[in-house]
């Protein structure tokens, strides 16, 4: 019995923005820059490479390359990106380790 092998693209599972927001938040979790970069990059290719660029001000072909795995985006084409995605981050303490506070 011969099985058929095809690539999985979790694009093609992100059709909301609850999934969008899940899926990078998971991304966000394994504080993996590579990982982070690429799931974006795959959020982008859901929403439409073409019109997540012009949203953010950066050509295409960039875009694939800085959100790819072995990209290096600026922080500053992150932020232009989620924008674009509609996306925010947001800052709130994890509960692990000690806690700090103001004197």
């Amino acid at each position: 019995m011969k099985h058929e092998v095809t690539d999985f693209d979790p694009a093609e599972y992100l059709d909301n923005d609850e999934m969008i927001a899940g899926y990078l938040s998971d991304a966000l979790e394994t504080q993996d820059p590579a990982f982070i970069a690429d799931a974006i990059g795959v959020v982008a290719r859901a929403k439409g490479m073409k019109r997540v660029a012009e949203d953010a001000g950066v050509s295409r072909e960039s875009l694939y390359r800085a959100l790819s795995a072995n990209g290096n985006p600026e922080f500053g084409t992150v932020l232009k990106v989620l924008a674009s995605l509609n996306i925010k981050l947001i800052a709130q303490p994890d509960g692990v380790g000690s806690h700090h506070t103001a004197a």
